[in-house]
């Protein structure tokens, strides 16, 4: 870090009013040792679902063969990223003519949707990707591709179509960040998974660095 450069967070904050997926596994944490209980320490245990909040999906999410958080590319995770704002009707996948005429500058792409505005509150007409979008980027060399929703896919889809065609082309996911105080440009990302064998996503805490 410079004197010139300013830390973003782009995580929401994890807590038992954090929404997830219905039927996941909600965030809970339990005190095991406490000051007020006259412990001489704070000691606590948590449990939850490792889709929490912003958190990158791993392949065997959503393919039988793919591999764990831990064997994924941490550079992936850092680097330059580019915010790229998309104002398309709810519920609805982001196709390449939504970007239009927008230049792709980095490696990562986050697309701000508004349309998952209260981490807390589940709904289900989100935003989305397209496989078309997923593909569209990877010939433009983007290897990770997310936006400020719980899902690259809809939240009803059983097929995974945009999972799999990013399984297909290697690109790493970053799901559930909040964009809302972000305006549109290039951005140094951070967002490293957690080392955990065979987990098929980590919570992060993503952050923007802004010169």
């Amino acid at each position: 870090m410079t004197m010139n450069e300013t830390i973003i967070d782009i995580s929401p904050v994890i807590s038992e009013k954090l929404a997830v997926f219905p039927g996941d596994v909600e965030f809970k944490r339990t005190m095991t040792m406490n000051f007020d209980q006259g412990h001489h320490l704070g000691l606590s245990s948590i449990q939850g679902t490792v889709h929490l909040g912003a958190h990158t999906d791993a392949p065997n999410h959503y393919h039988p063969k793919g591999s764990g958080i831990e064997d994924r590319d941490l550079s992936l995770y850092y680097g330059e990223c580019q915010i790229i704002t998309v104002d398309i009707p709810r519920g609805e996948r982001i196709l390449p003519k939504d970007i239009e005429g927008i230049q792709i500058q980095a490696k990562r792409i986050l697309f701000k949707t508004g349309s998952f505005p209260d981490p807390n509150s589940w709904n289900e007409d989100f935003n989305s990707l397209s496989p078309e979008l997923v593909e569209y980027l990877s010939k433009k060399g983007v290897v990770l591709v997310g936006l400020d929703t719980p899902s690259v896919d809809p939240s009803t889809e059983k097929d995974l179509t945009s999972h799999l065609k990013i399984y297909e082309l290697d690109m790493a996911i970053l799901e559930g960040v909040v964009l809302s105080h972000v305006d549109d440009g290039v951005y140094k990302l951070i967002a490293l998974p957690l080392n955990i064998k065979d987990c098929d996503a980590s919570p992060v805490r993503a952050v923007l660095i802004k010169d």
